[in-house]
C-alpha cells in the first residue's frame, strides 16, 4: 500500500501533539522541531504536524467512530457532531462490502475540524 500524507496546519505544536498523542493512543513516529514537523503513521496515511500551515480538513479513520466518541467526551474532548450512518456499502467502490460507513466530527487543540471515520459490519 502507498502510504499517503496529510498536512494539517498549527499554531501550537506541542498542544497539537499532544492531542493526538491522547486521540490515536501512541506517540509520534517523528519529531523535528525546529522546523516544526511531527509525523503519525495511520495505518497507511501518514499525518504531518506543521507549525503555520494552511488548515486542512483531516479523516482518521478509526475501529469504530461510536466507541471513540464515547472514550474522547470522557476525556472532556468536544463532539461537534453526532456519529451517523453516511453509506451502506454493497460493493468494494468505496468502502468493505456489507458494512456502514460511520462518521462523527470533533474540533482539535487548535480549533480545526478533525473527522472520524469507520467502516462496520452493517446492521
Amino acid at each position: 500500500m502507498k502510504l499517503a500524507q496529510v498536512a494539517l496546519g498549527v499554531q501550537d505544536l506541542a498542544r497539537a501533539t499532544a492531542f493526538y498523542t491522547e486521540l490515536l493512543g501512541y506517540p509520534p513516529v517523528g519529531i523535528f522541531d525546529p522546523p516544526g514537523l511531527v509525523f503519525f503513521d495511520l495505518d497507511g496515511v501518514r499525518l504531518l504536524l506543521e507549525v503555520g500551515a494552511p488548515a486542512t480538513l483531516l479523516y482518521l479513520q478509526v475501529d469504530s467512530v461510536r466507541e471513540q466518541v464515547r472514550e474522547l467526551r470522557g476525556r472532556g474532548t468536544p463532539v461537534v457532531e453526532e456519529p451517523h450512518v453516511i453509506f451502506r456499502h454493497a460493493d468494494d467502490a468505496l468502502g468493505p462490502a456489507g458494512t456502514d460507513e460511520w462518521m462523527a466530527f470533533v474540533r482539535d487543540s487548535e480549533d480545526n475540524l478533525l473527522g472520524l471515520a469507520s467502516h462496520e459490519p452493517g446492521e
